[in-house]
């Protein structure tokens, strides 16, 4: 317990019991203690109550301060039945926060798992491994992959199999701030550091104290901003903007970008040192493209996942828009691919979504095949990993959906260099 804390509330700051109520007594509080108080104060995420008297408020800063973070104000001297009431009328309105803080945090998983990764191929397999393996460690991940294959969604993943899963995860796109505010995005500022700093603000890095903090686009982060970042995963302390204290976190770090890091390095556009501090353990996020197999499952599944939006009398996709799925080249990946599932869901006018309806040219297709021997052996591949997926790698109910024996299917598996390992799951999330 903080020996600024009164052992009245019996409170010791644990952010995962929101419903009691902490009382913090003012005598002999500067503002300088308040401040070391304040990011725990907030992270315990419940009321507290002020014992102390209107003269010890004087000062502007611990004014602010306290309007910031208490319930109310109460003298010395209170009766205690006053104050028994105040802290149950505190209790039940901060179990009416708890459960507005729970609905909006089912509200923003419920949006995130529209990115729910599916997929029966060996190159998801390999990647949901990769993923237990890293989140078991507490070193910094870094993650590469084209723009729309799920970065965010793996940095998410590892954190929620780590032990740091109780705790904050905050993700920060470095590329989409203005370079004057990254700084004080992610390590926070001092009230009057900068013009408009009318009060402290706590930074990224603060703020995901004992958790995971994803940094998105790491590539774009400025040089001058890589130095303090470095000093931040060297020391494991920051200084906000304006402050001169160092401040004691403890995050773990994933970074992520869909750049050349080792070319920026070589380049000069990005520090060597920090990217070896950040590239302790790889993650790669693989394209749509590598395992096009799973472009039907996928397809199926956000049509579930939407059909809310959808008119009632779709009922799914032709082969002809399968077909036209499976050979387009999709540079903008999984995102790319719900985007348009969702587009076709609105726009379709019959039972089954056309490839028009998906915005995809026939006559615009890469088309690789050159025979019709190359055709035929395409087309039979993806017939097997398709039927193979859709039953869970059940061979024998594979064979019967595709009207052959089981030895065909296990002559065809090896004649197409497929794996006979069965996927430990088909979705991930």
């Amino acid at each position: 317990m903080h020996p600024l804390v009164s052992p009245l509330s019996d409170c010791r700051l644990q952010p995962d019991d929101p419903c009691r109520v902490g009382i913090m007594v003012l005598e002999d509080l500067s503002c300088q203690d308040l401040r070391h108080l304040e990011p725990l104060i907030l992270k315990s995420e419940r009321p507290w109550i002020a014992v102390g008297t209107s003269d010890q408020c004087d000062d502007p800063e611990m004014r602010r301060i306290m309007a910031h973070l208490s319930h109310s104000l109460v003298s010395p001297q209170v009766d205690l039945l006053r104050l028994s009431i105040l802290m149950e009328h505190a209790a039940e309105l901060s179990m009416l926060q708890q459960r507005d803080r729970e609905e909006q945090r089912m509200s923003a998983a419920a949006e995130d798992s529209e990115y729910e990764f599916v997929g029966t191929t060996p190159v998801m397999w390999n990647l949901f491994k990769t993923i237990r393996k890293v989140a078991v460690v507490d070193a910094p991940v870094f993650i590469s992959g084209e723009s729309g294959t799920g970065k965010e969604l793996t940095a998410q993943a590892i954190h929620e199999r780590s032990t740091r899963s109780r705790q904050p995860f905050h993700a920060i796109n470095c590329g989409a701030l203005p370079e004057h505010l990254i700084q004080s995005e992610l390590f926070g500022h001092e009230k009057g550091a900068f013009t408009g700093a009318s009060q402290r603000k706590i930074g990224r890095i603060e703020a995901a104290d004992g958790g995971t903090l994803f940094l998105d686009e790491i590539g774009d982060l400025p040089l001058e901003l890589q130095v303090n970042l470095l000093r931040f995963l060297e020391m494991r302390c920051i200084q906000r903007v304006g402050g001169l204290e160092d401040i004691p976190v403890d995050v773990r770090i994933v970074a992520a970008t869909h750049v050349n890091l080792e070319l920026a390095v070589k380049e000069g556009r990005f520090r060597e040192d920090l990217y070896h501090r950040l590239n302790v353990l790889q993650v790669q996020v693989p394209a749509l493209r590598e395992h096009s197999e799973d472009i039907e499952i996928l397809a199926r599944f956000f049509f579930e996942r939407f059909s809310c939006e959808k008119a009632s009398c779709l009922k799914g996709f032709s082969r002809e828009a399968l077909s036209v799925m499976q050979r387009y080249h999709w540079p903008g990946n999984v995102r790319e691919l719900i985007n348009r599932v969702r587009r076709a869901m609105v726009m379709c006018e019959n039972r089954l979504i056309q490839p028009e309806d998906l915005g995809i040219e026939r006559r615009g297709l890469n088309r690789h095949q050159i025979t019709l021997e190359e055709v035929r052996e395409e087309a039979e591949r993806d017939a097997l990993l398709s039927a193979l997926g859709r039953n869970k790698y059940r061979v024998n109910a594979a064979a019967k959906e595709l009207g052959v024996s089981r030895v065909t299917i296990y002559r065809l598996l090896d004649k197409h260099g497929i794996s006979r390992t069965p996927p430990q799951e088909a979705a991930f999330s």
